[in-house]
Protein backbone atom coordinates (compact mmCIF):
# COMPACT_ATOMS: atom_id res chain seq x y z
CA UNK A 1 0.00 0.00 0.00
CA UNK A 2 3.14 2.46 -0.17
CA UNK A 3 2.96 3.02 -3.86
CA UNK A 4 -0.58 3.86 -3.24
CA UNK A 5 -0.27 5.78 -0.38
CA UNK A 6 2.28 8.02 -1.59
CA UNK A 7 0.68 8.70 -5.02
CA UNK A 8 -2.21 9.87 -3.20
CA UNK A 9 -0.39 11.93 -0.56
CA UNK A 10 1.30 13.99 -3.70
CA UNK A 11 -1.85 14.58 -5.01
CA UNK A 12 -3.38 15.69 -1.72
CA UNK A 13 -0.76 18.04 -0.65
CA UNK A 14 -0.49 19.76 -4.14
CA UNK A 15 -3.65 20.63 -3.68
CA UNK A 16 -3.61 21.75 -0.20
CA UNK A 17 -0.87 23.88 0.67
CA UNK A 18 -1.62 23.30 4.72
CA UNK A 19 -0.40 19.93 4.13
CA UNK A 20 2.81 18.80 5.56
CA UNK A 21 4.42 15.72 6.05
CA UNK A 22 6.79 14.68 8.84
CA UNK A 23 8.57 11.59 8.44
CA UNK A 24 11.31 9.68 11.32
CA UNK A 25 13.95 8.67 8.71
CA UNK A 26 12.04 6.28 6.86
CA UNK A 27 10.65 6.81 3.08
CA UNK A 28 13.75 5.55 1.07
CA UNK A 29 12.83 4.78 -2.31
CA UNK A 30 9.08 4.99 -1.40
CA UNK A 31 8.27 8.78 -1.10
CA UNK A 32 11.08 10.58 -3.09
CA UNK A 33 7.94 12.30 -5.27
CA UNK A 34 6.66 13.02 -2.32
CA UNK A 35 9.92 15.11 -0.97
CA UNK A 36 9.46 16.35 -4.48
CA UNK A 37 6.02 17.88 -4.30
CA UNK A 38 6.35 19.44 -1.05
CA UNK A 39 9.36 20.71 -1.03
CA UNK A 40 9.68 22.67 2.29
CA UNK A 41 6.52 20.96 3.50
CA UNK A 42 8.52 17.79 3.95
CA UNK A 43 10.51 17.26 6.64
CA UNK A 44 12.90 14.31 7.93
CA UNK A 45 12.60 14.39 11.63
CA UNK A 46 15.14 11.68 12.24
CA UNK A 47 14.85 8.78 14.52
CA UNK A 48 12.76 11.01 17.07
CA UNK A 49 9.45 9.71 17.30
CA UNK A 50 8.64 11.78 20.11
CA UNK A 51 9.88 15.26 19.20
CA UNK A 52 8.25 14.41 15.62
CA UNK A 53 4.41 14.31 17.30
CA UNK A 54 5.19 17.12 19.44
CA UNK A 55 6.64 19.28 16.41
CA UNK A 56 2.98 17.91 14.42
CA UNK A 57 1.10 19.10 17.47
CA UNK A 58 2.66 22.89 17.20
CA UNK A 59 2.27 23.15 13.60
CA UNK A 60 -1.28 22.17 13.66
CA UNK A 61 -2.61 24.22 16.06
CA UNK A 62 -1.29 27.02 13.28
CA UNK A 63 -3.34 25.63 11.19
CA UNK A 64 -1.80 22.86 9.79
CA UNK A 65 -2.52 19.30 8.35
CA UNK A 66 0.40 17.24 9.70
CA UNK A 67 1.27 13.73 8.63
CA UNK A 68 3.71 11.85 11.08
CA UNK A 69 5.02 8.78 9.00
CA UNK A 70 6.84 5.96 10.04
CA UNK A 71 7.00 1.83 9.94
CA UNK A 72 3.83 1.28 12.66
CA UNK A 73 5.64 0.22 16.18
CA UNK A 74 7.76 3.36 15.90
CA UNK A 75 4.70 6.17 14.84
CA UNK A 76 2.16 4.38 17.74
CA UNK A 77 4.33 3.30 20.89
CA UNK A 78 7.29 5.65 21.20
CA UNK A 79 5.17 8.84 21.13
CA UNK A 80 2.12 7.56 22.74
CA UNK A 81 2.06 10.02 25.14
CA UNK A 82 2.77 13.13 22.88
CA UNK A 83 0.14 11.99 20.38
CA UNK A 84 -2.29 11.51 23.71
CA UNK A 85 -1.41 14.77 25.71
CA UNK A 86 -0.73 17.05 22.74
CA UNK A 87 -2.65 15.96 19.30
CA UNK A 88 -5.87 13.99 20.54
CA UNK A 89 -6.95 16.19 24.18
CA UNK A 90 -6.58 19.24 21.84
CA UNK A 91 -8.42 17.42 19.02
CA UNK A 92 -5.38 18.71 16.72
CA UNK A 93 -5.17 17.33 12.70
CA UNK A 94 -2.27 15.15 13.66
CA UNK A 95 -2.73 12.37 10.99
CA UNK A 96 -0.44 9.29 12.45
CA UNK A 97 0.40 6.63 10.01
CA UNK A 98 1.97 3.61 10.32
CA UNK A 99 3.28 1.12 7.49
CA UNK A 100 3.73 -2.59 7.72
CA UNK A 101 0.59 -3.51 10.65
CA UNK A 102 0.39 -6.48 12.14
CA UNK A 103 3.60 -9.17 11.88
CA UNK A 104 4.33 -6.81 8.56
CA UNK A 105 8.00 -6.50 9.27
CA UNK A 106 8.16 -10.57 9.97
CA UNK A 107 11.69 -11.62 10.62
CA UNK A 108 12.50 -8.22 12.06
CA UNK A 109 11.00 -9.67 15.49
CA UNK A 110 8.29 -8.34 18.26
CA UNK A 111 10.41 -4.86 18.05
CA UNK A 112 9.08 -4.26 14.53
CA UNK A 113 5.37 -5.68 14.76
CA UNK A 114 2.11 -4.00 16.29
CA UNK A 115 -0.19 -6.22 17.04
CA UNK A 116 -1.17 -3.96 19.91
CA UNK A 117 -1.71 -0.75 17.97
CA UNK A 118 -5.66 -0.33 17.55
CA UNK A 119 -6.34 -1.32 21.27
CA UNK A 120 -3.91 1.36 21.93
CA UNK A 121 -5.06 4.49 19.92
CA UNK A 122 -8.68 3.26 19.20
CA UNK A 123 -9.14 4.05 22.89
CA UNK A 124 -7.93 7.47 22.79
CA UNK A 125 -10.20 10.77 23.27
CA UNK A 126 -11.45 12.31 20.01
CA UNK A 127 -9.77 9.56 17.46
CA UNK A 128 -10.36 7.57 14.28
CA UNK A 129 -8.31 4.57 13.40
CA UNK A 130 -8.15 3.74 9.43
CA UNK A 131 -7.24 0.09 8.50
CA UNK A 132 -7.67 -0.56 4.98
CA UNK A 133 -7.67 -3.83 4.00
CA UNK A 134 -7.10 -3.60 -0.12
CA UNK A 135 -4.57 -1.11 -1.68
CA UNK A 136 -7.18 0.79 -3.68
CA UNK A 137 -9.23 1.86 -0.23
CA UNK A 138 -5.86 4.19 0.74
CA UNK A 139 -6.91 6.91 -1.39
CA UNK A 140 -10.31 7.75 -0.34
CA UNK A 141 -9.59 7.03 3.32
CA UNK A 142 -6.85 9.88 3.03
CA UNK A 143 -9.07 11.87 1.51
CA UNK A 144 -11.68 11.52 4.39
CA UNK A 145 -8.78 11.59 6.94
CA UNK A 146 -8.11 15.19 4.96
CA UNK A 147 -11.88 16.27 4.80
CA UNK A 148 -11.82 15.21 8.79
CA UNK A 149 -9.08 16.88 10.20
CA UNK A 150 -9.10 15.06 13.76
CA UNK A 151 -6.84 12.98 14.93
CA UNK A 152 -6.21 9.56 13.45
CA UNK A 153 -3.95 6.59 12.48
CA UNK A 154 -3.93 4.98 9.40
CA UNK A 155 -2.63 1.30 9.31
CA UNK A 156 -0.83 0.14 6.50
CA UNK A 157 -0.06 -3.63 5.17
CA UNK A 158 0.01 -5.01 1.97
CA UNK A 159 -3.01 -5.59 -0.07
CA UNK A 160 -4.77 -6.17 -3.64
CA UNK A 161 -7.71 -4.41 -4.56
CA UNK A 162 -11.80 -4.29 -3.47
CA UNK A 163 -13.33 -7.33 -4.69
CA UNK A 164 -16.63 -5.98 -6.88
CA UNK A 165 -19.37 -5.34 -5.80
CA UNK A 166 -18.51 -4.08 -2.22
CA UNK A 167 -20.88 -2.13 -0.41
CA UNK A 168 -19.64 -0.06 2.83
CA UNK A 169 -22.10 0.09 6.13
CA UNK A 170 -21.38 2.41 8.45
CA UNK A 171 -17.51 0.80 9.58
CA UNK A 172 -18.24 -2.43 7.54
CA UNK A 173 -17.58 -3.03 4.05
CA UNK A 174 -19.64 -5.95 2.65
CA UNK A 175 -17.18 -7.60 0.00
CA UNK A 176 -18.81 -11.26 -0.54
CA UNK A 177 -22.25 -11.62 -1.27
CA UNK A 178 -23.66 -15.06 -0.30
CA UNK A 179 -27.11 -16.21 -2.05
CA UNK A 180 -27.38 -18.83 0.79
CA UNK A 181 -25.81 -17.85 3.73
CA UNK A 182 -25.02 -19.92 6.87
CA UNK A 183 -22.62 -17.70 8.46
CA UNK A 184 -20.77 -14.03 8.50
CA UNK A 185 -17.12 -13.14 8.75
CA UNK A 186 -15.39 -10.06 9.64
CA UNK A 187 -11.97 -9.16 9.25
CA UNK A 188 -9.69 -6.50 9.69
CA UNK A 189 -7.26 -5.31 7.48
CA UNK A 190 -5.25 -7.09 4.84
CA UNK A 191 -5.37 -10.29 6.30
CA UNK A 192 -8.95 -10.37 5.22
CA UNK A 193 -6.83 -11.80 1.54
CA UNK A 194 -6.66 -15.47 3.60
CA UNK A 195 -10.08 -15.17 4.09
CA UNK A 196 -10.85 -15.05 0.85
CA UNK A 197 -8.14 -17.71 0.05
CA UNK A 198 -9.88 -20.08 2.46
CA UNK A 199 -13.50 -19.43 1.27
CA UNK A 200 -12.32 -20.46 -2.48
CA UNK A 201 -9.67 -23.30 -1.77
CA UNK A 202 -12.85 -24.85 0.14
CA UNK A 203 -16.09 -24.40 -2.47
CA UNK A 204 -17.26 -22.11 0.53
CA UNK A 205 -17.73 -18.75 -1.18
CA UNK A 206 -21.81 -18.99 -1.48
CA UNK A 207 -22.19 -20.22 1.98
CA UNK A 208 -20.48 -17.17 3.94
CA UNK A 209 -21.17 -13.37 4.16
CA UNK A 210 -17.59 -11.58 4.22
CA UNK A 211 -17.41 -8.17 5.76
CA UNK A 212 -14.00 -5.99 6.63
CA UNK A 213 -14.05 -3.30 9.57
CA UNK A 214 -12.40 -0.33 8.45
CA UNK A 215 -12.17 1.82 11.34
CA UNK A 216 -11.69 1.41 15.05
CA UNK A 217 -13.97 2.79 17.44
CA UNK A 218 -16.76 1.03 15.43
CA UNK A 219 -19.70 2.73 13.80
CA UNK A 220 -22.29 -0.13 13.51
CA UNK A 221 -25.68 0.07 11.87
CA UNK A 222 -28.33 -1.14 13.70
CA UNK A 223 -29.53 -3.07 10.80
CA UNK A 224 -26.18 -4.35 10.19
CA UNK A 225 -25.77 -5.91 13.70
CA UNK A 226 -29.31 -8.05 13.45
CA UNK A 227 -28.11 -9.32 10.35
CA UNK A 228 -24.94 -10.69 12.10
CA UNK A 229 -27.46 -12.24 14.58
CA UNK A 230 -28.31 -15.07 15.00
CA UNK A 231 -25.42 -16.74 12.73
CA UNK A 232 -22.09 -18.38 13.00
CA UNK A 233 -20.02 -15.45 13.42
CA UNK A 234 -15.79 -15.65 13.01
CA UNK A 235 -13.93 -12.77 13.32
CA UNK A 236 -9.78 -12.66 11.79
CA UNK A 237 -7.51 -10.09 12.81
CA UNK A 238 -4.03 -9.71 12.85
CA UNK A 239 -4.26 -7.85 15.87
CA UNK A 240 -4.14 -8.86 19.91
CA UNK A 241 -7.70 -9.83 20.94
CA UNK A 242 -8.23 -7.29 23.98
CA UNK A 243 -9.13 -3.88 22.59
CA UNK A 244 -9.31 -5.31 18.91
CA UNK A 245 -12.46 -5.93 16.38
CA UNK A 246 -13.58 -9.22 18.38
CA UNK A 247 -13.92 -7.25 21.45
CA UNK A 248 -15.46 -4.11 19.83
CA UNK A 249 -17.41 -5.46 18.00
CA UNK A 250 -18.67 -7.90 20.71
CA UNK A 251 -19.82 -5.09 22.78
CA UNK A 252 -21.71 -3.33 19.91
CA UNK A 253 -23.53 -6.45 19.04
CA UNK A 254 -24.58 -7.26 22.68
CA UNK A 255 -25.00 -3.86 23.72
CA UNK A 256 -27.85 -3.84 20.60
CA UNK A 257 -29.99 -7.44 21.37
CA UNK A 258 -27.88 -8.73 18.59
CA UNK A 259 -25.91 -11.93 19.18
CA UNK A 260 -24.64 -14.38 16.82
CA UNK A 261 -25.47 -17.99 17.51
CA UNK A 262 -21.38 -18.95 17.40
CA UNK A 263 -18.89 -16.59 18.16
CA UNK A 264 -15.14 -17.46 17.32
CA UNK A 265 -12.05 -15.11 17.41
CA UNK A 266 -8.89 -15.43 15.48
CA UNK A 267 -5.99 -12.99 16.71
CA UNK A 268 -2.82 -12.54 17.25
CA UNK A 269 -1.21 -14.87 19.56
CA UNK A 270 2.01 -13.32 19.97
CA UNK A 271 5.70 -15.25 20.14
CA UNK A 272 3.64 -18.68 21.46
CA UNK A 273 6.92 -20.41 20.65
CA UNK A 274 9.34 -17.27 21.44
CA UNK A 275 10.74 -17.35 17.36
CA UNK A 276 10.25 -15.33 14.69
CA UNK A 277 10.06 -15.03 11.08
CA UNK A 278 7.80 -13.61 8.52
CA UNK A 279 4.50 -12.46 8.09
CA UNK A 280 3.20 -16.08 6.95
CA UNK A 281 5.01 -18.26 9.66
CA UNK A 282 3.61 -15.18 12.33
CA UNK A 283 -0.25 -15.98 11.13
CA UNK A 284 0.17 -19.58 11.14
CA UNK A 285 1.63 -19.73 14.75
CA UNK A 286 -1.78 -17.68 15.41
CA UNK A 287 -4.59 -19.52 13.32
CA UNK A 288 -4.60 -16.96 11.02
CA UNK A 289 -3.44 -18.77 8.10
CA UNK A 290 -6.04 -20.05 5.22
CA UNK A 291 -6.67 -23.54 5.86
CA UNK A 292 -6.90 -22.50 10.00
CA UNK A 293 -9.62 -20.09 8.84
CA UNK A 294 -11.07 -22.81 6.38
CA UNK A 295 -11.13 -25.74 9.19
CA UNK A 296 -12.96 -23.38 11.02
CA UNK A 297 -15.36 -22.40 8.76
CA UNK A 298 -16.17 -25.80 7.98
CA UNK A 299 -17.10 -26.73 11.01
CA UNK A 300 -19.93 -24.00 10.65
CA UNK A 301 -21.43 -25.97 7.96
CA UNK A 302 -21.83 -29.30 10.10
Amino acid sequence: MRKEFSAAIERIAREDDKIIFITGDLGYNALENVVDALGPRFINAGVAEQNMVGVAAGLAYKGYKVFCYSIAPFVVYRCLEQFRNDVCLHKMPVFLVGNGGGYGYGIMGSTHHAIEDLACLSSLQNVNTYIPAFADEVEPMLEQIVAEGRPTYLRLGAGANTPDGAQTYGSFKHIVHSTASIGNVVALGPVAANVLTALKDELLVDQFDVFTATNLPLDLPNDLAHRLAGKPLLVVEEHVSIGGLAQQLSVKLLADGAAPSHFVSLSAQGYPNGLYGDQKYHQQLSGLDPANIARHLASFTN
